[in-house]
């Protein structure tokens, strides 16, 4: 009869691997246990944080028998927020953990062939700190004075920031005289049990390519008070804050942005760099965090697409426009779309800056303009895609099978979803390779690019 297992009792456990979110993985009586903070091949003692029926969560009590790959952590809040979950795994171990997650990932869903694909090892940083161009922490009033940062793991506690491992100084820097003019001010601040106050959050997003940052203050009302004297301090405080906008998000909610925003001084988007293209970016534009890797990523897929001169390109999912612009050249035609008509709107003025006469962008679902354009007697010869977590929706994957183009490449922020949709893919493409690419060092996140061939 199997023991009974109850919240804080430890064991000793040995740690085979670790899960998709870097935790580590033991058994305790034949029960999948997943311990936060443990590593492979260490033996520890397993203090049980939740019971559930088909598995066990803990956190590490005592470590007896050390990974030769833990080092110390060089995030002081390490453990106390999320974002730098493997700050204790030496990193050219990340960079194998990455790599073997996408193996994780393939040998559950089981595409055709999975077995055989030839697993890249994992491009990292030489510099693996410090790269996020952009800050988004909610702001509270902790003991009498506003403060900016990330909430501890499953839970609304506020732990403040002015420092951060894997953020930009910048940005950081933004942040911590953003919130001492708010007290200055004596702006209110939401205070979510009641629902009441006014400043939720901030979002500051740096160019590495200018230094010029963007500041955004995410509201509960369309009202800002002092609105004039603040946006005059930042110009004398943070004169690198060339764009100031207001987000009104009214209400307790978990989403963050709210369906309204305006521009309270400067310019409405900041510019960044990438393979010498430049992109305007407005505050709720998706931009990749890591300009770094984003170049090193965008150019991985432009050697797997193989483009020539005179082929059609479809840029699904497209944002702003970056993929679809750094990979092609201005002789290409490109097709993109997305769901957001910002983004659509950002697309063609980036096009159109890039001197990209050749570009059709269109707001509306990749599945729905597909069938128009094969109506219409539009065959691209290209297709990539750059879908959110989620992943590519099934009936995407069904018109993109129908167009059927000859040249495809899956760019992937999900090794989980891209193993679900390589099921139906590998049916008709052959996997010539997966790159992982790490986009987000010290966290268990990891980046991907597909090349596929037609069968």
């Amino acid at each position: 009869m199997a023991t009974t297992v109850k919240i804080g009792q430890r064991f000793p456990l040995s740690i085979k691997r670790l899960d998709i979110n870097g935790a580590g993985i033991g058994y305790y009586q034949r029960k999948i246990t997943f311990v936060t903070g443990a590593l492979p091949g260490e033996i520890v003692v397993a203090e049980v944080t939740a019971i559930h029926d088909r598995y066990l969560e803990a956190k590490v009590h005592k470590i007896r028998s050390a990974s030769s790959d833990r080092v110390k952590p060089t995030e002081p809040l390490y453990g106390q927020i999320g974002g730098v979950e493997l700050n204790h795994l030496a990193y050219p171990a990340q960079l194998r953990f990455k790599r073997d997650v996408v193996a994780q990932a393939l040998a559950k869903f089981k595409p055709a062939g999975w077995q055989h694909y030839d697993l890249k090892p994992t491009i990292g940083m030489t510099h693996p700190t410090h790269y996020r161009n952009k800050a988004q922490f909610p702001v509270r009033v902790i003991d009498g004075h506003v403060r900016a940062g990330l909430y501890a793991p499953g839970s609304h506690h506020l732990v403040p920031l002015t420092h951060f491992l894997t953020q930009a100084p910048l940005t950081m820097k933004v942040v911590t005289v953003l919130c001492q003019l708010l007290e200055e001010f004596q702006i209110p601040i939401y205070e979510e049990k009641k629902n009441a106050g006014i400043v939720k959050t901030l979002v500051v997003r740096e160019s590495f390519a200018t230094g010029e940052v963007q500041v955004t203050f995410i509201t509960n009302s369309a009202k800002l008070p002092q609105q004039t004297k603040l946006v005059a301090a930042i110009a004398t405080r943070l004169p690198m804050v060339v764009s100031i906008a207001q987000n009104i998000n009214p209400g307790n909610t978990s989403i963050i942005w709210g369906k309204e925003s305006r521009l309270l001084a400067g310019q409405p988007y900041i510019q960044e760099t990438l393979l010498d293209r430049t992109f305007q970016v407005s505050p709720q534009a998706f931009l990749q965090l890591n300009p770094a890797q984003t170049e090193r990523l965008y150019t991985i897929a432009k050697d797997a697409l193989e483009l020539d001169r005179s082929d059609t390109l479809v840029d699904a999912y497209c944002g702003i426009g970056t993929v679809g612009i750094s990979l092609a050249d201005r002789h290409q035609t490109i097709y993109g779309m997305d769901t957001v008509p910002e983004a659509i709107a950002d697309a063609k003025a980036n096009a159109a800056h890039n001197g990209f006469t050749k570009t059709h962008y269109f707001v509306g679902k990749a599945e729905s303009l597909f069938s128009k354009w094969l109506a219409e007697g539009i065959h691209p010869d290209a297709v990539i895609v750059d879908p959110p977590r989620a992943g590519l929706e099934r009936p995407f994957i069904n018109a993109l099978l129908n167009l059927n183009p000859k040249k495809f490449v899956y760019i992937s922020c999900n090794p989980s979803t891209l193993a679900r949709d390589l099921v139906p893919l590998a049916k008709h493409y052959k996997v010539d390779w997966i790159q992982s690419i790490d986009m987000f060092p010290q966290t268990a996140r990891c980046e991907a690019v597909v090349k596929f061939t037609r069968r």
